[in-house]
């Protein structure tokens, strides 16, 4: 069953995303999925595993579809310089406006030898970004922790929180404010089998676990020292890692939105993405029809 574009962005703070998107690893996301998903009516489509600022399959996504919002989530400042992806955003402002939005983050301490001050490098890569004349609005921050959220809300259009819960998307609305967008991942496993879930859910939580921006904000956000060892109680994968019906998924993903969220970006584990997300198709758009 496919839902008519734009059905699942009534009603929205942000008009341009809808409640619901989809993230992808970029390597993933291929110019016939987006054109699906656009038409199954997902608003955006978030590109991980840290895409290069040139990266050359932007504008191939965003050609093939009409309305999709196209956001990196995200690029690595160590990575990517700001002028490389100033130029990046302009290109493909100029041919498909208003629809490429440009998160940025600093990635991991663990993963990265350049790491020294990376709240310092966050405030540089966005002083260059304002000297390339990138709009405030059309750019946002991998935020987390409460320093790195206040320089989104006062640098950025807003959040893009990875690997949270509900309880911190409300912390960060009471943090940020009314205006700032927050557009937070949440996984999923359509699986009804609460172990089978689990299990696929701790092939990606244990890696996770293991970098301490994640796990100093899961402390923040009630976990206990002890359910962040290996690869998480039950408690924690569960509350990472959606799992049962599509109703029961997306029930569980609208906490964000009463929590705050404008947005929302699902990530498939451990099966065909697209099965996956025409299946919730229907579901979401009952949910804001």
């Amino acid at each position: 069953m496919r839902v008519a574009v734009g059905l699942l962005a009534a009603d929205m703070a942000n008009d341009q995303l809808g409640r619901y998107g989809v993230w992808l690893p970029h390597p993933m996301a291929t110019p016939e999925g987006v054109r699906e998903l656009e038409q199954l009516g997902y608003g955006a489509i978030w590109l991980g595993s840290s895409p290069a600022a040139d990266w050359d399959g932007y504008a191939g996504l965003l050609a093939a579809s009409e309305s999709i919002t196209i956001g990196t989530s995200i690029i690595n400042v160590w990575a990517s310089p700001a002028e490389q992806a100033a130029a990046t955003f302009h290109r493909l402002e100029e041919r498909f406006p208003g629809r490429f939005l440009l998160g940025v983050g600093v990635g991991h301490r663990e993963q990265t030898g350049e790491y020294a001050k990376p709240y310092d490098a966050l405030v540089d890569y966005l002083d260059r970004l304002d000297k390339a004349e990138v709009p405030r609005d059309r750019r946002a921050l991998a935020a987390l922790g409460p320093k790195v959220a206040e320089l989104a809300r006062d640098r950025t259009a807003g959040a893009l929180p990875y690997l949270s819960t509900p309880e911190h998307t409300a912390s960060l609305r009471a943090l940020l404010g009314p205006d700032a967008l927050i557009a937070p991942e949440h996984k999923i496993v359509l699986e009804q089998d609460p172990e089978r879930a689990r299990a696929v859910g701790r092939d990606y939580t244990r890696f996770y676990l293991s970098l301490s921006n994640y796990a100093n904000n899961l402390r923040r956000s009630g976990f206990a020292p002890e359910e962040l060892e290996g690869a998480g109680s039950d408690r924690l994968v569960d509350a990472l890692v959606l799992h049962g019906s599509a109703e029961q998924i997306v029930d569980a993903a609208a906490a964000h939105l009463r929590a705050g969220a404008d947005h929302i970006a699902l990530q498939v584990l451990g099966a065909d993405h697209l099965a996956v997300l025409r299946t919730l198709a229907p579901v979401l758009a009952a949910r804001v029809a």
